[in-house]
């Protein structure tokens, strides 16, 4: 009798696993493929790697995608939860012509609704104004142009990159933080250095510092132009409590520190710089997400702002069709707008959708090369609904109409 029932147990068993297989297979035939798509420009200059005239590197190539491609690996869990297939869909353009046709593949021929963006400002402000009005998201995962979220901005133009203004007004803060309220401003030759500057301006007198004064400079060892081009002769004369600089080139901010006549911090573009993402921030989780990233690559490196950025839009979808429970395009929506949403960036506090400009909410790192110093925004920094609206540009004060 006993290996008589040993059989009928063991037939039992098989039978039950061979039902539980089937159920799987049933389910994963139901799974819904949901696609999201992915839109970047060829040898994008502003990904480039950063080197010196003398060839020392200074910042390696920037490859958005592969912080997307993190969060395409974290969302296995969450696509099984909702019952569906995601898949990433990247296409690659070599103007603006070609990135709209881009759109209109992956939205036609993959079925795409949600569209990261990595393209140049003026590119993603064109993109934007001609596909308004379509069944269409498009998550901005690299321009920082303030316009976009003004005068420029789109109802489907969600932007995951913090804005030139929210990384400025960190920076403040965390002057005003320190009582470092008299400024010497260097604004370096390059129309993005114009436009750090203007930033950097207005968030130290929004916070209540004052700028001693704005000095321009230009790279190189020119003898000719020793005014503009020497730290010491471009610091003295004048007495300040830090020393902000715009240089997006980094050839003179890289030999800023240390060089000031008066013994006084650098901040801005070096020394002290605002990020969205900095790899030495030991909190929230956060070290977890930079060794998943730096394990995905065959040559390891840190994570940068757009690499987040893509990483976060992709994650930010994926909770909202988790909250919706559905992937329809039109709950996913809404859902990303839900002013109770809590996307984890792990940054600390919970990020979320500005109603107003589309905007992600999100902390701001002040960080050295290899420190994180200080996290934005600051304490006493008070806001009547979120203190993460202290960040950039407010709703009364919003140029967004669309």
């Amino acid at each position: 009798m006993v290996p008589l029932l040993r059989s009928f147990a063991l037939c039992l068993c098989l039978a039950l696993s061979c039902l539980a297989l089937s159920a799987a297979v049933g389910l994963a035939q139901e799974r819904a493929k949901v696609t999201l798509g992915y839109v970047g420009l060829e040898n994008d200059p502003r990904h480039r790697e950063l080197e010196t005239y003398a060839n020392v590197p200074i910042r390696p190539a920037i490859v958005p995608l592969d912080g997307a491609a993190v969060a395409m690996r974290d969302a296995r869990a969450i696509g099984r939860a909702i019952g569906v297939e995601l898949v990433l869909e990247a296409v690659r353009a070599k103007d603006l012509e070609g990135a709209l046709a881009a759109v209109e593949r992956l939205a036609g021929e993959f079925g795409a609704r949600f569209v990261l963006v990595d393209l140049p400002d003026e590119m993603v402000a064109e993109l934007a104004a001609r596909t308004r009005g379509r069944e269409l998201v498009l998550l901005n995962v690299s321009a920082r142009d303030d316009r976009l979220r003004g005068e420029a901005c789109a109802p489907h133009l969600f932007h995951v990159i913090p804005s030139r203004a929210m990384l400025a007004d960190a920076l403040a803060q965390h002057l005003a933080f320190m009582n470092w309220r008299e400024v010497l401003l260097l604004v370096g030759p390059e129309p993005e250095d114009e436009r750090w500057g203007e930033a950097f301006a207005r968030a130290i007198r929004r916070f209540g510092g004052r700028i001693v004064d704005t000095r321009r400079f230009v790279s190189g060892r020119d003898p000719r132009q020793r005014e503009q081009n020497n730290p010491r002769l471009l610091t003295q004369g004048i007495h300040y409590d830090v020393v902000a600089i715009a240089d997006t080139d980094g050839e003179f901010g890289r030999l800023l520190p240390y060089q000031t006549v008066l013994p006084r911090p650098v901040v801005g573009t070096h020394g002290l710089v605002p990020v969205a993402w900095h790899w030495a921030y030991e909190r929230q989780g956060a070290p977890q997400l930079e060794q998943r990233f730096e394990r995905s690559l065959p040559v390891p490196r840190k994570m940068t702002d757009p690499e987040f950025a893509a990483w976060a839009a992709i994650r930010a979808v994926l909770d909202a069709m988790a909250r919706a429970r559905s992937a329809e395009f039109a709950k996913v929506r809404a859902a990303l707008l839900d002013q109770n949403a809590t996307i984890d960036l792990y940054k600390g506090a919970p990020g979320t959708f500005r109603p107003w400009d589309r905007q992600l909410r999100q902390p701001i790192l002040l960080g050295t090369n290899d420190a994180v110093i200080g996290r934005a925004p600051y304490e006493k920094f008070l806001h009547q609904r979120n203190t993460l609206d202290t960040l950039g540009v407010d709703e009364p004060e919003s140029r967004c109409r669309g």
